[in-house]
């Protein structure tokens, strides 16, 4: 659950008091609009020579951007001249924008763009300019387990804990040790942790060459014959064993928001009344409490949401370790078995709980992961009934909601694309695949019309955690391309990675410390970095939101002077501050989703620097 809620805690006489903003929260009329100055953003980690290559200048409404060089940095000659086939006009804090496409220069190299207003920083374009990115995110998730933490060396909440909710007494004791935090509070969700696991799972199943062996399953550095993102997600998995004890028990969190009372260190959490021993809510698929004083229910109507997210990270578990640990392996299996049937008998949603406030993971949607897992326990069991009930469930929800739209709830529909439709087309034939792959097609043309109308090719909108589903669109992008063998979406789906690494209004890499040489996120809403003054490297922070939403937000100060302040805008806000919440808070699970695109990226490289090693016939 995100920081909002903090603030509502510490000062809730404001919004008692005036219903309004913070006075130390800029409306949107304050920002600068359309004054920037010219820059040109560029993806900071560097391009494929095979791949799309875009930069975007921006600037003011009275420059005209007719063409640009690309600038060998070594030489300082031109390499390429290009032509922008467009103005795009207005966008955020600038008057004119402009792609600049240079795709067709492949020669590796650094490079700068250079036009008559404004120059880039320096890029390179080569096959590994993702190398060991996917590794270097794992480090946020090593950083933010639970139980035992590598990266303290120290242990959190070993107390864990007592049940709510449930069939049995409450208060009843339970082992739930383990899994991992969240985002920067210390709460633990089954729903964002098994999508995390499922990610893990998926990014070393697809591109197992990306990964490295350079720590122990405990996290500690030393290799142990495993791929680090196989430890990670087994640790993940080890948890939701713990949350699905037996066949008929499923638990759907630990804590509540009672954890934003205030930052502090894992070790020294001690929110809720019993010590440091935590309350573990039961899927009840019922309404559970959201908010006391409020007199307030969630909106809970089965168990599906989470069961089917267990399932399918549990089948997959299976498939990649059964080879190396078969008894572990087996259990997973039976799990998968179990927690299907759970989603099959229970189905709809499991929203979270919270005591204190109105806020709560509210998922609306829940076909999806029942989709995803039938169609991984389809793969392991090639039973038939999986894909007919696979392809009932995909039915239900062709298109993820929020594709096409301009605003959603928090977490209302999750995970942000999918995953079913993808792994079922995999496994189907005819017609039945291409009318999957069309469901995929669909929410991507949504999008795709909206993105066109602006150079940043930018069709997501910007609610919280809007670099969460900026990364999982582009994933969707690519598996279009793996179905097809068509590059349809090719340039929408590497402007949102480019996005994320600096091609945006900021200039700025939305992941912490990626590239290392870059301009990167560096005070983010964290204790870790806050109090303990620690680098969390690799962490994808919740990116931009509206700058309605962040005019409207209570309690928002940032704690130095703006950096990208002729950047900001009514259209979009975002600050690498420690004081806003809403655009600087990192979590688990965005950055599980884009550890799958950078392995993506980075075979892609692998496979580029294959083919011109290949000798010509």
């Amino acid at each position: 659950m995100k920081q909002i809620i903090l603030s509502l805690l510490i000062i809730p006489q404001l919004f008692i008091a005036s219903g309004s903003r913070s006075g130390d929260t800029p409306a949107p009329s304050a920002f600068l609009l359309r004054s920037a100055p010219p820059v040109v953003r560029i993806n900071q980690i560097g391009y494929l020579p095979t791949g799309v290559k875009v930069a975007v200048w921006g600037g003011p409404d009275n420059v005209v951007v007719r063409e640009f060089s690309l600038v060998d940095s070594a030489t300082g000659q031109s390499v390429f001249t290009g032509y922008p086939a467009r103005a795009y006009g207005a966008y955020g804090p600038f008057g004119q924008t402009y792609r600049l496409n240079f795709s067709a220069f492949r020669t590796p190299g650094t490079y700068y763009i250079q036009t008559p207003s404004a120059r880039s920083p320096y890029f390179r374009i080569a096959p590994d300019v993702y190398k060991g990115a996917a590794d270097f995110c794992l480090r946020y998730l090593r950083q933010q387990r639970c139980g035992f933490n590598p990266f303290l060396k120290d242990s959190c909440h070993t107390a864990d804990g007592y049940t709510l909710y449930g069939p049995m007494p409450d208060s009843t004791r339970i082992n739930a040790i383990g899994g991992w935090h969240d985002a920067s509070d210390y709460l633990q969700y089954s729903t964002t942790s098994a999508n995390t696991v499922y990610h893990l799972l998926a990014a070393y199943r697809d591109f197992p060459k990306v990964f490295g062996d350079a720590h122990a399953s405990t996290g500690l550095p030393g290799a142990n014959g495993a791929p680090d993102v196989l430890d990670e997600a087994r640790w993940g998995l080890d948890w939701l064993l713990r949350m699905h004890p037996q066949d008929d028990w499923l638990f759907n969190q630990i804590a509540d928001d009672r954890d934003h009372r205030g930052m502090r260190l894992p070790r020294l959490d001690s929110f809720y009344g019993r010590g440091h021993e935590r309350p573990v809510y039961f899927c009840s698929g019922e309404p559970q409490v959201q908010g006391v004083k409020y007199k307030k229910m969630n909106r809970s109507t089965g168990v599906a949401s989470t069961a089917g997210k267990f399932a399918s990270a549990f089948a997959l578990g299976h498939t990649l370790l059964r080879d190396s640990d078969a008894a572990y392996a087996k259990a997973l299996l039976a799990k998968a078995h179990s927690a299907y049937k759970l989603g099959v008998a229970k189905p709809g949603v499991q929203q979270t709980a919270s005591v204190m406030s109105p806020y709560i993971y509210a998922e609306d949607n829940w076909s999806d992961d029942m989709e995803l897992a039938a169609a991984e326990l389809f793969g392991l069991t090639r039973e038939q009934r999986f894909y007919r009930q696979g392809w009932e469930y995909a039915a239900m929800e062709p298109v993820t909601p929020w594709l096409g739209k301009d605003t959603a709830n928090h977490y209302q529909w999750y995970p942000f694309i999918n995953l079913g439709h993808y792994e079922l087309a995999k496994r189907a034939k005819g017609k039945d695949r291409n009318n999957l792959t069309g469901f995929l097609t669909a929410g991507i043309e949504r999008v795709r019309v909206k993105a066109e109308q602006n150079a940043f090719f930018r069709g997501v909108p910007f609610i919280w955690c809007s670099n969460n589903l900026t990364a999982a669109f582009a994933i969707q992008c690519y598996w279009y391309g793996m179905l097809t063998g068509r590059d349809h979406f090719a340039e929408l789906a590497q402007a949102n990675v480019d996005w994320l690494f600096g091609c945006n209004p900021w200039g700025t890499s939305m992941v912490y410390g990626l590239p290392a040489h870059g301009d990167t996120a560096v005070d983010p809403h964290s204790a870790f970095t806050h109090i303990g003054n620690y680098p969390i490297d690799g962490g994808l922070v919740d990116g931009p939101v509206y700058g309605t939403i962040y005019g409207s937000l209570i309690g928002i100060k940032l704690a130095e002077a703006d950096e990208y302040a002729a950047f900001q805008s009514p259209l979009v806000v975002y600050h690498d501050d420690y004081g806003d919440y809403s655009t600087n808070e990192p979590t688990m699970d965005g950055t599980a989703a884009l550890i799958y695109l950078l392995a993506l990226k980075e075979n892609e490289g692998l496979t580029t620097e294959a083919s011109t090693r290949r000798p010509a016939r």
